[in-house]
């Protein structure tokens, strides 16, 4: 029995399939989007593949019924709507990473998230904003004199004038620091509405009362620091020993609740910055220059002006 030859590839075919391993691996991180969403699209990822094979699913490819099973499971749960439309996106991009079609673009399916988000509604629960006067009282409680405090005052003072995601303050580098006589220009990497790392600026004012200025405050932390690289936001050791460890996202947020009270989250430092500046008569165009958001629709959901008698044109009748 005669073998079957085999064909040698040329180079011109292996330098294809080379390309392929390049283009695959650039289209899955194209599909999975920013870290955090990575990471939380695991989760409920993992929480979906577990309820399948509890009630005998297959979870991929999913079919409509396995999916909508797993949702009514979610809302009949508590889940709010925004936790069962993460969910679905998770597995959307699970699907889409192995080409298969998502059980999320049925009609039907359609049809039945509807009628979740009909009967739970769909109002998100926004962390709270602040106001100016309890900001100001709270970082003046803060002991500057103690590198923890020195620390907490920067994590605070940075992430409200800056309109900060938290994922972005945890990120920060010495390095992406300008100073000058005007203040200071912060170059943000990557962000949630730039993932592909174009140039994208934050400025940062000197306030006149030194307690306060974001950019002093700065300054004596970096001098404690005592480097010229690495990141600014870091943790401490046992008996208050400077590590280079960055704080993660997590950590922020604690600080921010130590501080401001646990009903506020460190989003409240951006939603507060928007609040603040459209009460003190900043436009869309001011307010998005510093948050980076996209829209002014986006502006008007950070707008926190839960009081019905701040910024309400009933004041202005003239009677």
């Amino acid at each position: 029995m005669s073998s079957v030859p085999v064909i040698p590839s040329s180079p011109a075919s292996a330098g294809l399939a080379h390309l392929t391993e390049h283009t695959t691996r650039y289209v899955e991180a194209g599909l999975q989007g920013a870290p955090n969403t990575a990471r939380a699209y695991a989760g409920d990822w993992r929480r979906f593949t577990e309820w399948c094979t509890t009630h005998g699913q297959v979870a991929l490819p999913a079919s409509v019924d396995t999916l909508a099973g797993f949702v009514t499971h979610l809302a009949e749960a508590g889940k709010k709507v925004s936790t069962i439309q993460r969910s679905c996106a998770a597995i959307s991009k699970a699907h889409a990473l192995r080409d298969l079609a998502s059980p999320t673009d049925d009609k039907k399916f359609k049809v039945l998230m509807d009628g979740i988000s009909r009967v739970k509604g769909v109002r998100q629960k926004q962390a709270p904003a602040f106001s100016l006067a309890s900001f100001k009282r709270t970082i003046k409680h803060i002991d500057a004199a103690t590198p923890a405090g020195l620390r907490d005052r920067v994590i605070l003072l940075l992430g409200f004038t800056g309109a900060f995601r938290r994922s972005e303050l945890s990120a920060l580098d010495l390095d992406d620091l300008t100073f000058s006589e005007d203040g200071l220009t912060i170059n943000l990497k990557r962000s949630k509405t730039n993932q592909l790392g174009e140039a994208e600026e934050k400025a940062i004012f000197y306030s006149p009362d030194p307690a306060l200025c974001p950019i002093r405050t700065l300054q004596a932390w970096l001098r404690l620091l005592e480097r010229p690289s690495g990141p600014i936001l870091v943790s401490f050791r046992k008996g208050g020993r400077l590590t280079d460890r960055r704080l993660t996202d997590v950590h922020l947020n604690k600080i921010v609740q130590r501080h401001l009270g646990p009903k506020f989250t460190a989003h409240s430092l951006r939603a507060s910055f928007v609040t603040v500046a459209k009460l003190n008569g900043a436009d869309d165009s001011e307010v998005m220059n510093q948050t980076k958001h996209k829209t002014s629709e986006m502006i008007r959901r950070y707008t926190r002006l839960d009081n019905v008698r701040q910024h309400n044109a009933a004041q202005k009748l003239g009677l």
